[in-house]
């Protein structure tokens, strides 16, 4: 008898020219593991694949945190996975792996990337919540403590390469940047709800914008002529208003993004909850590491570290910010701005 022939695979969806313009067509970037080859040819110029993310500072994590099998380590900004990936294998044979992420969007790809490294069933728990709510999360997952805990504070490349998220200005699309689409409002009726001197200060607080005030006038003006619900309007009347500035534009424009995208989802009250509850969610001799990727985050990790080896929490903390070797800014320049810092439970 013969067998039936096999399924021939679906057809992608036809898309306008050559190749695919808009990033909902772009096959490859929604699907990186599978075009192994084409990632590879990114990478090697120096730059990253949109819709892939590729993690920081690894061995420089794994150094300070000193993972050993059998360990419980905790990823509490999952991303795409990659420092999770690193974690998870260093604590094995034995070793379970706590992570969470706030992104209904990416987490489930994350979860099936773990999954389909094969580890051991019950190695992996995940949990889609923001890191605030550790102790939460712990209470039912290690009710004792954790050995290892890992927050990458920057935005993930899916979440800025992605256009329908609002993050990025490169290509255009809803003026949103919530990490969570279902929660909240998008960055478009937060500038409707601001006045003037609110919004200088989201611009001086949030992304140490000297020009603060000259550029929330600009925007809410703009704003109250034609509200600015897209992300590249917003980038333009910033890029224009920061031209009588010293210094390029751009630098203005990801200032305002990074000012407006922190409030949106409130991300320096998630971080004061999340550090002051970090001792008691270590065990004695516990190791944590953040990584941070501006001046408002760093410092709050650096004070939050030296008052808890003040008050006897920590035993040690860095003494010094550990960045990105030349060679990792140069391969990955998203890297640039990276800071990591460590404390360990006393």
């Amino acid at each position: 008898m013969d067998e039936p022939a096999p399924e021939k695979p679906k057809r992608r969806p036809r898309y306008r020219g050559k190749n695919p313009r808009a990033f909902a067509e772009k096959y490859k970037e929604h699907q990186p593991e599978l075009y192994p080859d084409d990632v590879a040819k990114v990478i090697s110029g120096g730059k990253t694949p949109a819709g892939a993310h590729r993690p920081i500072l690894v061995s420089e994590i794994l150094r300070v945190l000193g993972p050993r099998p059998g360990e419980v380590a905790v990823d509490c900004t999952l991303g795409h996975g990659g420092h999770a990936r690193a974690l998870l294998g260093a604590v094995q044979p034995g070793g379970r792996l706590i992570g969470l992420d706030v992104d209904p969007i990416e987490l489930p790809k994350a979860e099936a990337r773990l999954l389909a490294l094969g580890f051991p069933a019950g190695s992996i728990a995940l949990h889609r919540t923001n890191f605030a709510a550790l102790p939460r999360v712990l209470a039912a997952e290690a009710p004792g403590g954790v050995d290892l805990i890992l927050a990458d504070l920057g935005l993930s490349s899916m979440q800025v390469d992605d256009p329908s998220r609002g993050f990025g200005f490169k290509l255009d699309g809803p003026l949103d940047m919530r990490m969570n689409p279902a929660r909240g409002r998008p960055a478009s009726a937060l500038l409707s709800e601001l006045a003037e001197s609110g919004l200088a200060r989201l611009l001086a607080e949030n992304a140490d914008e000297p020009h603060a005030r000259d550029l929330a006038a600009a925007i809410l003006g703009a704003h109250a002529r034609q509200p600015l619900v897209t992300t590249r309007a917003l980038a333009a009347v910033v890029r224009a208003a920061a031209a009588r500035f010293p210094g390029p534009p751009e630098i203005a424009v990801r200032r305002a993004f990074q000012a407006l995208r922190i409030a949106v989802n409130g991300e320096f009250d998630a971080l004061d909850a999340f550090l002051r509850a970090l001792p008691g969610c270590l065990k004695a001799g516990g190791r944590v590491a953040i990584l941070s990727f501006h001046s408002g985050e760093d410092r709050r990790v650096k004070l939050a570290f030296g008052q808890g080896r003040i008050d006897g929490f920590y035993a040690s903390i860095a003494d010094e910010v550990i960045r990105p070797s030349a060679e990792e800014r140069r391969d990955n320049p998203r890297s640039s701005s990276a800071k990591l810092r460590f404390a360990v439970r006393a």
